[in-house]
């Protein structure tokens, strides 16, 4: 399959996916504001869309090789979430407040990490 049929699929699966979930959440119907999509022959892409109850979504990138972009929606609660990724050969990598974050590493950790790398002994 060519990137760019791939690309187009998985942008019709999201954005199917998020029409049903803004139609589950609330009674209110949901419409495209805005939408734009690209793909070029070398398979270099982008695409981003609005809707009307306020939920964004945008990337770009080389279709099977890396991705960048981001999106945002209104939770039940009234806030507003965003997300920005990356997607390559490192796998996805999202960012956004509500991704939960790994607490600190203790300082006593720390400590005898640096310990034990300053005070390795040599390899016999």
């Amino acid at each position: 399959m060519k990137p760019q049929i791939f690309t187009i699929q998985i942008q019709a699966v999201l954005l199917g996916a998020l029409l049903l979930l803004a139609h589950s959440v609330g009674s209110q119907e949901v419409e495209i504001v805005e939408q734009e999509n690209n793909i070029e022959p070398d398979g270099t892409y982008s695409y981003r869309y609005r809707l009307t109850d306020g939920t964004e979504a945008q990337e770009q990138g080389q279709g099977g090789v890396s991705a960048n972009g981001g999106y945002s929606y209104t939770s039940p609660e009234g806030e507003v979430i965003r997300i920005t990724y990356t997607a390559d050969e490192n796998g996805f990598n999202p960012q956004g407040d509500v991704i939960p974050q790994p607490p600190p590493i203790p300082e006593a950790i720390l400590r005898a990490l640096e310990y034990i790398r300053t005070h390795a002994r040599p390899e016999q």
